[in-house]
């Protein structure tokens, strides 16, 4: 898993959080050194903050879009403001596979149980990919 995100202390504890679930996980702290990365360590599943500065979460997932080596990267979302709603225009055309709502914390396992095994196409896009009903802390 790769996680980018600019708030160091933000990657840090996801970073965390998912090793001690036992999964592999690199962090960048920009889009670029993100995509960098990515081609270096092929994973799966990337986590990316939307509101990057300089090349945001949106060109990031583009940039996964037209790289035949990243395209099958399943792609999730971050962001502690940016709403499903509002960003519509600009989250369709980056295939962004999961858009967490902001109580993303507590269904952060059944996002991942989502993600296919093998990579392929990416999945359509999830207006919500987690439980809605389960509160848990803002992910940014």
């Amino acid at each position: 898993m790769l996680i980018i995100e600019d708030n160091i202390d933000a990657a840090d504890s996801l970073r965390e959080a998912l090793e001690f679930s036992e999964h592999e996980v690199e962090v960048a702290y920009n889009g670029p050194a993100g995509i960098a990365k990515a081609r270096k360590y092929k994973p799966e599943v990337v986590f990316c903050d939307i509101g990057l500065p300089g090349m945001d979460g949106f060109d990031v997932a583009r940039a996964f879009r037209a790289d035949d080596a990243l395209r099958g990267t399943y792609l999730v979302a971050l962001s502690g403001y940016a709403q499903p709603k509002t960003c519509y225009e600009r989250r369709r055309p980056a295939s962004i596979n999961i858009w967490p709502s902001r109580r993303a914390w507590s269904g952060l396992e059944q996002a991942l149980a989502r993600v296919p095994a093998a990579k392929t196409a990416p999945e359509p896009m999830h207006e919500s990919g987690l439980d809605e009903q389960t509160p848990g802390p803002v992910v940014n």
